[in-house]
This record gives C-alpha cells, structure tokens and sequence, in this order.
C-alpha cells in the first residue's frame, strides 16, 4: 500500500510539474509587438558631395568632314596659364554646321564636356575655353555635326611641361 500511496504521490508531482511549465497552454501564440522610443539627437549632418568618373578610352576613330562640309577649328594650350582654347574659323561646310561640342579629360581624371555658342550654330570666331591642368596631359576630344551627321574630327593630349623644370643629362 506503501508502494502505491508513493506511485500515486510521484504521478501527482509529475502533472503539477507539467502544468507549472505550461505545457497545457493553447498551441496558438498570440504574438505582440513591444513598441520602443528611440531618442533622437539634433546634431548638425555635413554633406560632402564627391564625384567619381571613370576613366575610359573610347576606340572612336576620327572621321574627316566631307570636303563640302569642312570646318577649320584650332586647338590649342597656353603655357602660361593652361587653358585649352576651341577656336572655330568656319568653312566651306559653316552653313550646314549644327553643333560643336569638346570634351575635355583632365589629368586628374575630372570630364568637362561643352557646346560650343550653347549647342546653336556656331558663327566664325566662337570659342570654348576650359581650364586644363598646369601640370599634366589632358585628352582633348571634338565632334562636329553636319548636315545632320556626327563627325569626331579631333582626338588629341594636350599636355603643359613645366619650362622651368631642370632635367638632368648625364
């Protein structure tokens, strides 16, 4: 009797054990969200904007305007001051002359890219200036259109030397 009276006690334990874990508790879990207050602080945000360009060489190959379309432009780098000077000079073709545009890659690899009279006809003696690099090649590239065609007719590095730097011979 003993024996049973101590099964029947261990028994006992055991279910209270199980409903103190909740193992009872319904299988649907009513999940709540907890809403937390995150402090905000007023500090003042610094932007700093920064330009990335990537440098690529196109392979576009310089094409001749037609002989009935043909413009004179000069290009040409100051030494004193670096700037890099579009001269146009008109041409047989000045009449079907739409647009003039350069673009210039720096050294530091920074892309001006102009229209030269703001992207109208260009009359004799329009000019786009851009400042180059005082110390470096810039790549200098010119496309013309004409008669409703884009012609790339200059495609050159334009570099400043330092005339004052000492070069030593041996």
């Amino acid at each position: 009797m003993k024996i049973s009276l101590i099964a029947a006690s261990c028994i006992a334990l055991v279910f209270c054990a199980l409903l103190a874990a909740g193992c009872t508790s319904p299988t649907q879990a009513d999940i709540k969200t907890i809403d937390t207050t995150v402090p905000t602080t007023t500090e003042p945000v610094t932007t700093v904007e920064t330009t990335v360009v990537a440098v690529t060489t196109t392979l576009e190959s310089i094409v001749p305007l037609p002989s009935a379309q043909y413009v004179d432009l000069e290009l040409s780098k100051d030494r004193t001051n670096s700037k890099i000077t579009l001269l146009y000079n008109g041409g047989a073709g000045q009449q079907v002359t739409q647009t003039v545009r350069m673009k210039v890659t720096l050294a530091d690899g920074s892309v001006v890219d102009q229209l030269m009279s703001g992207g109208g006809t260009p009359d004799t003696g329009a000019t786009i200036i851009v400042q180059g690099t005082r110390n470096g090649s810039d790549r200098c590239e010119v496309w013309v259109t004409s008669a409703g065609k884009v012609y790339k007719i200059i495609d050159e590095n334009k570099a400043t030397l330092n005339p004052y730097a000492t070069t030593s011979s041996a």
